[in-house]
């Protein structure tokens, strides 16, 4: 929204050069004066602008003290010269006193995280995992860092897999409960090509310094276009921690695009060790059309979640297959858990174990429209879940085709926090779309209530950043103000409906403290949002791209 309001500012100024035109004196390199003067005041503004960091993430951890809080924010910065994004970490702590203002105390200054892709603290917010990938065929590199040094640094060669994935839908990092292993998504290495020499094939292959062959091109692999061009397969990996090994999850079919894993909680024996994440198939498009479309900003692929056993664990039945001298040993297998529903994405499990919920894009997939409103469902997890047991899935939130003036428009939801969860394991927080403006929302899984928790009245976005206990951190902002990061907690009354109320502060910080130029420039600007009476367009259009209209309007 910043750049937005710097493109705005710049479009105006530019159209002050007509008006200027009797007055321009050409200058030496064939630029006039007043041309020049514009151009110098509009990068200036620009830079101005592009001053003020954007938060990409943050994370909440708990003290000893119930009043106090440890935050840290993942924030980046143009570099307008390089063309590139700097990123930084910055800490906090956050107190409050009952009712008294809260109080926040930064760090006195950034660290900057130079070659940085991902950083993903450990449950227990001891341990953090910082990820470089590898530029220009390097190799990418894991650090374990703990409070006080680098506890472990683990250099993954390229026969194993590639970089990892950080975009919006194949991206996912997870810790295990004893933060002993952390599964994640990267490249698969492509195949090696084949090699020939003048006797014809060869099947020992060849270096690429050996000048007496030449390689094929080998098998052509489809990719998922877009920003994803020329990217190996999204796969599913694991690192053990202690011995640094890295090994690539067995029985994900190659047809299969992996994304968004997390770790499901220990069995009831304690031995089971499972992974749970989410399968693009290839026969992706709409209808089952034997393409890849793409993928990016597109909420309409067909999609399920897969459980499948960790490849560090021992595969089931091994001693059994070792004392009849059996030679090979069963493979596990990805089970689809969602076989029912077309689309099933960010699968959480609840803090206690017993509940797997995730978000569904149904309608989009079965309608083909992009967007369209999407729906929340559970799955009563087992104890000692075996692969061969079929679970069921609940509708907790489902899919609103007609909403009421005023009234919840359903979920438009584009991301998930990897812990949404309250302190009562059955509240999840989501940030949705609602009309013009984002809100925050929660959601009791058990009954399936919603309930607005950002300001009724607000004309501001809210979006979550982090939770902790009852305690949620968020951001607002709207396209004529900077962001400004907000602090929730319950409050002890209840608002007129009968349902708790929020309270939120403002919290001070460096990161939203916009120059005065920056401040003078937006407070000459109104913001207010239109209402537009339309006829109702469900009677034309399909399901999901009317509740699509009706929720943009």
């Amino acid at each position: 929204q910043i750049f937005r309001l710097a493109q705005y500012t710049v479009s105006l100024l530019s159209d002050m050069q007509d008006s200027q035109s009797a007055f321009k004196k050409e200058d030496p390199l064939g630029m006039d004066a007043m041309s020049s003067e514009e151009y110098a005041s509009q990068s200036k503004l620009l830079q101005e602008f592009t001053n003020v960091p954007s938060i990409e993430s943050a994370w909440l951890f708990k003290t000893n003290n119930e009043d106090r809080s440890r935050a840290m924010f993942s924030i980046s910065q143009p570099d307008l010269l390089a063309n590139k994004k700097r990123k930084y970490i910055l800490h906090s702590h956050i107190v409050t006193h009952g009712t008294m203002p809260l109080e926040c105390h930064w760090s006195p200054f950034p660290i900057e995280m130079t070659g940085v892709s991902a950083v993903v603290p450990s449950p227990s917010g001891s341990k953090l995992l910082v990820v470089r990938n590898g530029e220009k065929g390097s190799r990418t590199t894991l650090q374990i860092v703990n409070q006080s040094h680098v506890e472990k640094e683990i250099h993954v060669d390229q026969s194993i897999h590639g970089p990892l994935y950080t975009d919006e839908w194949f991206h996912g990092i997870s810790w295990n409960h004893e933060e002993t292993f952390i599964a994640y998504i990267a490249e698969q290495t492509p195949r090696p090509k084949p090699a020939f020499d003048d006797a014809g094939y060869r099947k020992g292959g060849s270096s690429e310094e050996d000048c007496n062959s030449w390689r094929g091109q080998g098998d052509w692999e489809e990719d998922w276009g877009e920003t994803y061009s020329r990217k190996g397969r999204p796969s599913l990996f694991v690192l053990d921690i202690a011995s640094g090994e890295v090994r690539a999850a067995r029985g994900v079919p190659k047809s299969i695009s992996a994304g968004q894993v997390v770790w499901a909680p220990p069995s009831s024996s304690g031995h089971q060790k499972l992974l749970v994440f989410v399968g693009w198939l290839e026969h992706n498009g709409f209808q089952s059309t034997a393409r890849k479309l793409g993928i990016k900003y597109c909420s309409n692929r067909p999609c399920s979640l897969y459980a499948i056993h960790s490849p560090f664990e021992e595969e089931p039945n091994a001693d059994n297959a070792s004392d009849s001298g059996s030679e090979s040993v069963p493979a596990s297998v990805a089970t689809n858990l969602t076989p029912s529903i077309s689309s099933a994405l960010f699968p959480r499990f609840s803090k206690d174990g017993k509940l797997l919920v995730f978000l569904s894009s149904k309608c989009a997939v079965d309608s083909g429209a992009h967007n369209a409103t999407d729906s929340l469902h559970r799955i009563n997890w087992p104890s000692d879940w075996k692969a061969d047991e079929q679970l069921s899935v609940t509708d907790v939130v489902p899919v609103v085709m007609c909403p009421q003036d005023g009234c919840f428009p359903g979920l438009y939801c584009s991301a998930m926090l990897s812990d949404p969860w309250l302190s009562d394991h059955c509240t999840m927080v989501l940030t949705s779309a609602w009309r013009s403006t984002e809100v925050m929302l929660s959601i009791d899984v058990l009954s399936g209530e919603v309930t607005r928790i950002s300001p009724q009245d607000s004309d501001y976005s809210w979006s979550t950043l982090a939770i902790s206990g009852n305690n949620v951190l968020s951001v607002s902002s709207s396209p004529i103000d900077p962001p400004q990061i907000r602090y929730g907690r319950r409050a002890s009354t209840e608002d007129h409906d009968g349902r708790c109320a929020w309270v939120w502060d403002e919290v001070t910080s460096p990161l939203t403290a916009a120059s005065n130029k920056v401040k003078a420039l937006l407070s000459h600007h109104k913001l207010s949002i239109l209402r537009i009476p339309v006829p109702d367009p469900s009677d034309e259009l399909s399901d999901g791209t009317a509740s699509s209209c009706k929720q943009m309007l």
